[in-house]
């Protein structure tokens, strides 16, 4: 196998694996409540602190250009080996207590020299395929998201660690394959540390509008992925078809992304982001009218919501990276995650107090405002002169 399929395999493998750390407290929640009593606060807490930990790390890495100015491989080998040592620590505390929460966010911190780093990485091999190629790491993304779950099928239920101790294992997996991918040929080193070079983001309306395209598009995901497993608890009367449930909605979304990342660079970046989002909008509002609707009903549009909400991701960092200077699109697409993880962070933990208010008929309605404003903001995008940099002018 030449360098190029052998490194971007190896680069999709790890992310896969170091990702499964992200929401094992999410999989773990339903059988640490059957032992402990946890407030809705702790609860949604224990995916909260890994996107709040995720932020300052990235922010953290962005400020210093650690993305742009260091080996790659041995940058994301660092974020996964950390990654799996918080995990592991989590387990010597109390389910769902303060210094659980700690290390969790800690985990989170540690992939944020993970994700965006991978990102850059499988960008460096891009020929005129960027959107396929980013897609391909979204995919690796959604399935390490959705693992957790199915390490839940191959435990005892009522077993709360098995979550954080398969995904540690999986994450110093992924630190050890990292490095033996390589570098593509388009991967820029930063010149020197310039703090500056995160107001691009910005100064430059190309780059606000896509940024605020994937704000709109974060409103929605990260939220949906933590609160439908808890609504499919909640609709199923076992624990195991709602985890396979809960996995197989997560996961399908990497097909999502790969055919959302092959289109992208045929028919336009903002044609596929628009698409994408106005169809897991209309999900968020149908969804939660379902709940006390048959199996072959509920099922299909929790699929389809799955598909779509995660399919149009890549095609953000995709635009981020076509419309930034090379050598700052690792710091660019490490902020532009930041931002959009920070707001998650505030949506999970909000959500919660919404379901309490409305209950699950309403629970997603919220949800559908992300999407709303990020067609708009692609649409904005679209118009502008810049934008015939993206997918080779296709837009």
């Amino acid at each position: 196998m030449g360098s190029r399929p052998l490194s971007i395999a190896l680069i999709t493998l790890a992310q896969l694996l170091a990702l499964s750390i992200w929401f094992a407290g999410t999989a773990a929640l339903p059988a640490m409540m059957a032992s402990v009593e946890l407030s809705r606060f702790a609860q949604a807490a224990l995916t909260s602190s890994v996107q709040i930990g995720f932020v300052v790390g990235a922010l953290i890495s962005a400020i210093l250009g650690v993305a742009d100015r260091y080996d790659a491989r041995r940058i994301f080998a660092f974020g996964a080996l950390a990654a799996a040592g918080a995990n592991l620590l989590a387990l010597g505390t109390e389910p769902g207590s303060a210094a659980m929460i700690v290390w969790r966010s800690i985990a989170g911190a540690s992939l944020a020299l993970v994700y965006p780093v991978g990102m850059k990485l499988a960008a460096s091999w891009a020929r005129g395929d960027a959107g396929l190629l980013v897609g391909l790491l979204v995919g690796a993304l959604t399935l390490g998201s959705a693992t957790p779950f199915a390490f839940n099928l191959l435990s005892d239920s009522t077993a709360w660690p098995a979550p954080f101790l398969f995904s540690a294992g999986a994450a110093f997996l992924a630190a050890a394959l990292i490095l033996f991918a390589r570098q593509g040929p388009a991967f820029k080193q930063g010149a020197r540390f310039d703090p500056s070079a995160m107001l691009i983001a910005f100064r430059q309306p190309a780059l606000r509008y896509a940024n605020l395209g994937y704000l709109g598009h974060m409103w929605e995901l990260y939220a949906m992925w933590a609160w439908v497993p808890v609504f499919l608890h909640a609709y199923f009367s076992d624990a195991f078809t709602a985890d396979l449930t809960a996995f197989s909605v997560v996961a399908i979304g990497a097909a999502g992304c790969l055919y959302a990342g092959w289109a992208a660079d045929r028919y336009g970046r903002t044609t596929i982001t628009m698409t994408a989002m106005t169809v897991s909008g209309l999900c968020a509002l149908i969804s939660g009218f379902l709940f006390g609707a048959p199996v072959w009903l509920l099922v299909p549009v929790l699929l389809i919501w799955g598909i779509s909400v995660i399919a149009d991701s890549a095609q953000f960092s995709a635009s981020i990276a076509e419309l930034a200077p090379p050598e700052r699109a690792g710091t660019l697409l490490t902020l532009q995650t930041a931002m959009g993880f920070a707001l998650t962070a505030l949506v999970i933990q909000l959500l919660p107090l919404w379901i309490d208010f409305a209950g699950w008929t309403y629970a997603f309605f919220p949800l559908a405002i992300g999407p709303a404003i990020g067609v708009w903001a692609m649409w904005k995008l679209r118009q502008r002169p810049e934008a015939v940099k993206l997918a080779g002018g296709k837009r």
